[in-house]
C-alpha cells in the first residue's frame, strides 16, 4: 500500500520531515534556501528531492515535475515560514514585503492542492496584534478553498515526549471538503509540574539525564578537538535513549530504517572554553543561569530550556546561548542538543558547532511533528505502513561543505544567504 505524500517547505535540516516520516508519510520534496541546510537534509533524506532556492522563485509545477511526486495527489504540505512585518493602521500585514514568505506558502498550497497543511511559528504569533495577521492568513486560505482550525493552539514539545520546554504555534488546515485535523493530545507530562486530574495517567516526559547520560564523556577523546566524530562506547541507555540509538523501535515509528554504525559518535566537536569560563560553569548551580555568559546550566532531573538557533548571517551570525552540561563544566555538544530535541543518533548535522546548533535550534522537534502528523494520518483514514527497506544516508561530504562549496553543489549564488560579517558570532560568549 503506498504511503501518503508530503512536501516540506522551509525545511531546514529536516526536523518536521523526520516527524512526518515517522508518522507514516513519504516526504518526497523539500524546499530550503540555505545550501548548508539543504546539504544536511539531503544527507539524512536521500530519497527526498531537495529544492535549494528562494521559495518565491519556485512553482508548484516545478516541485511536481522535478520530484517523484509528478501527478500524484499530495496529502499534506507543512513548514514554518518566517513572519516579520505587522500591520500599521490602514495596512494589511500580508502586503508587507517582510511577510512575502507566508504569502508564498499560501501560493504553493493553492498550486499544489494538498488535502491538508500545517504552519509552524513562534508562540508570540498567537497573541496581541499578531492575531490580526493570523486572521488575514485564515482569510487568504479561505479564498483558496481551504479551512483553518479557528481555535489555533500553541503546543509545548515537553508534552509530546521531548525533554525540552519548547512552545510553538501551529495552524492546521484542510481542503474545505475534508474534516479538519485535531490537535494532538499530550502523550507525556513534564517532571516537577503539578498535574491536572485528566493527565494523571500520562507517563513522565524524559528528563535531561534520560536523554544524555549514556553518551560518552567527550573529554576522553582528544580527536574531538579537530573533528566531530569518533568511535566510542556508549553507556547503559534509558528507554528514551535506547529509542534514539535504534535499539528499540516503537510500534508507532513508521520511518525508514537507516544503515548506520552505532559505534560512531557523531556531531560531538569539543569547545575550547577558557579556564575562566570553566570555573564559572563549574560554580553555577543546576537550573541556574551563569551570569556572565547567560548560559543556563541544565538540571539532570528537569527539562532543557528552549534550544535556540542564534541569528542568521544577515543579522551578524551571533551564537545563541548554549546550555551548560549538568555534570561537566562545558557547553553541551550538538549531539547532546540533538538528543534533547528528540533526534535519533543516525541523524547528522553540519560538522561545525555553529551550523550544527543552528540546524537543531531552528527545527521542530521530530516527536512533536510526529504527533501532529499522526492526527493528519488519522483524518486521511490511512493505516500507516512500516517500510520493508533500509536506506543509506548520503555522502559524508555533504556535512562539511562551507557556504561556497554548498552553493556550488546546488548551483545557486553563494550569497543567496547574506555573508557572515567578520568578527561577529565567532567568539565564545562569556569569554
Amino acid at each position: 500500500m503506498p504511503r501518503p505524500i508530503a512536501v516540506d517547505l522551509f525545511a531546514g535540516a529536516g526536523g518536521m520531515t523526520l516527524g512526518f516520516e515517522e508518522a507514516g508519510f513519504d516526504v518526497l520534496a523539500a524546499v530550503e534556501i540555505d545550501p548548508i541546510h539543504c546539504a544536511a537534509h539531503e544527507y539524512n533524506f536521500p530519497h527526498c528531492t531537495v529544492f535549494c532556492g528562494d521559495i518565491s522563485q519556485i512553482s508548484g509545477q516545478a516541485i511536481r515535475d522535478n520530484s517523484p511526486i509528478k501527478n500524484q495527489p499530495i496529502d499534506v504540505i507543512f513548514g514554518g515560514p518566517p513572519c516579520q512585518g505587522f500591520s500599521l493602521i490602514g495596512k494589511r500585514s500580508l502586503e508587507d514585503p517582510r511577510n512575502a514568505l507566508v504569502f508564498h506558502f499560501i501560493r504553493l498550497v493553492r498550486e499544489l492542492q494538498p488535502k491538508y497543511f500545517v504552519i509552524e511559528n513562534v508562540k508570540g504569533m498567537a497573541i496581541g496584534k499578531h492575531q490580526n495577521f493570523i486572521a488575514e492568513v485564515i482569510d487568504k486560505f479561505d479564498s483558496c478553498g481551504y479551512e483553518v482550525e479557528p481555535q489555533y493552539r500553541v503546543l509545548d514539545a515537553a508534552f509530546y515526549g521531548v525533554p525540552q520546554k519548547r512552545e510553538r504555534l501551529f495552524l492546521l488546515g484542510s481542503d474545505r471538503d475534508l474534516p479538519l485535523p485535531n490537535y494532538p493530545e499530550p502523550i507525556t507530562y513534564p517532571p516537577n509540574k503539578k498535574r491536572l486530574k485528566k493527565y494523571q495517567h500520562l507517563p513522565e516526559t524524559p528528563t535531561v539525564w534520560d536523554a544524555i547520560a549514556d553518551l560518552p564523556k567527550i573529554e576522553n577523546y582528544p580527536q574531538l578537538r579537530d573533528r566531530d566524530w569518533v568511535r566510542a562506547k556508549l553507556g547503559a541507555p534509558s528507554p528514551y535513549a535506547a529509542i534514539l540509538r535504534g535499539e528499540i523501535v516503537p510500534d508507532d515509528d513508521f520511518s525508514y530504517r537507516r544503515n548506520c554504525d552505532r559505534a560512531l559518535l557523531t556531531c560531538s566537536l569539543r569547545t575550547a572554553h577558557t579556564q575562566k569560563s570553566i570555573a564559572r560553569f563549574r560554580n553555577t548551580l543546576p537550573g541556574k543561569t551563569e551570569p556572565v555568559s547567560r548560559f543556563r546550566k541544565l538540571d539532570k532531573q528537569g527539562l532543557c530550556n528552549t534550544l535556540r538557533a542564534g541569528t542568521p548571517t544577515s543579522r551578524g551570525a551571533f551564537t545563541s546561548p548554549r546550555p551548560i552540561h549538568p555534570e561537566l563544566p562545558r557547553c553541551i555538544t550538538v549531539r547532546e542538543a540533538a538528543r534533547l530535541h528528540s533526534y535519533p543518533d543516525w541523524f547528522r548535522f553540519h560538522g561545525t558547532k555553529w551550523h550544527g546548533f543552528r540546524q537543531v535550534g531552528n527545527s521542530v522537534p521530530p516527536l512533536l511533528a510526529k504527533a501532529i502528523a499522526a492526527e493528519i494520518i488519522q483524518r486521511l483514514g490511512v493505516s500507516p505502513v512500516k517500510p520493508d527497506c533500509t536506506i543509506n544516508c548520503g555522502n559524508d561530504r555533504l556535512l562539511y561543505f562551507d557556504m561556497t562549496a554548498a552553493a556550488a553543489y546546488y548551483k545557486v549564488d553563494r550569497h543567496i544567504i547574506k555573508p557572515r560579517r567578520r568578527g561577529l558570532g565567532s567568539r565564545e560568549l562569556g569569554d
